[in-house]
């Protein structure tokens, strides 16, 4: 396994394990109300979940799996890896930021994470693009 699909499946377990823990405090303080800042944390619980865990374990599987350029090109023979890893930055970045502002309340860095985690998509599908072909070639 390549290291960068190591480094992404890692910080996708870290965000599934701090994602599931934000989600129990939310979930016991709908139980036992204990500190109403908690609800503060519904939005890093979201972007934990759903960009952090979800999608960058797919995409570090996807660095992994998809076909290589073993023959076609010589050096690196996943393509232009700058890209993933500029995509894995970026979501990570866009997820710390997003969950950030959503405790603090600042509206604007929600949208900045947001964009951020756009861009880190785009990165990767900009990396990825050339390794969508068929198995044989034809």
């Amino acid at each position: 396994m390549p290291p960068l699909s190591r480094y992404m499946i890692r910080m996708a377990l870290v965000h599934f394990a701090l994602g599931f823990l934000i989600g129990g405090l939310m979930l016991a303080y709908k139980a036992f109300p204990y500190a109403p800042w908690v609800m503060r944390l519904l939005p890093w619980h979201i972007h934990s979940l759903f960009i952090g865990w979800t999608l960058q374990l797919a995409f570090g599987v996807a660095y992994w799996i998809f076909p290589r350029f073993a023959l076609e090109r010589p050096g690196d023979p996943r393509g232009r890896a700058g890209w993933a890893w500029a995509s894995g930055a970026l979501l990570n970045a866009g997820v710390f930021v997003a969950g950030l502002s959503g405790v603090i309340g600042w509206n604007v860095g929600l949208a900045l994470g947001a964009a951020l985690e756009a861009l880190g998509v785009f990165a990767f599908v900009v990396h990825l693009w050339p390794r969508i072909r068929p198995a044989i070639p034809q």
